[in-house]
């Protein structure tokens, strides 16, 4: 069974930055089959980011060149590095696994962009 705990969330200004981190425990060994996703109140839940079959990093069209995606196999984490933050991504942040199913949700993080 795999966990998920996200962190790094906050109240940053636009322009900002943080850095969310998603740490794996359990049965979990490939991670690059994590992706990051944010919802939205009222919206459904949107996969952001996530690695291609080849590993390379895949993000929307609203976050890319903006978000970055990093695995740290040793500390068997998923970082999402978000740069020149705007109020519209304003959300909680989740991970999970990008395609087929999904583990349990964990928590998320709250990210706050103010204007």
């Amino acid at each position: 069974q795999v966990q998920l705990v996200e962190s790094g969330g906050g109240l940053v200004q636009a322009g900002g930055s943080l850095r969310l981190s998603c740490e794996i425990s359990g049965s979990m060994t490939n991670l690059e089959g994590i992706g990051w996703y944010r919802q939205i109140p009222q919206r459904s839940r949107e996969l952001v980011a996530r690695f291609s079959i080849l590993g390379d990093p895949i993000f929307v069209d609203d976050v890319r060149g903006r978000f970055a995606i990093f695995k740290d196999n040793t500390k068997n984490s998923v970082d999402l590095q978000m740069d020149n933050l705007k109020p519209e991504d304003t959300a909680v942040y989740f991970c999970n696994r990008a395609s087929g199913v999904l583990d349990a949700w964990g928590r998320g993080t709250q990210v706050t962009v103010s204007s």
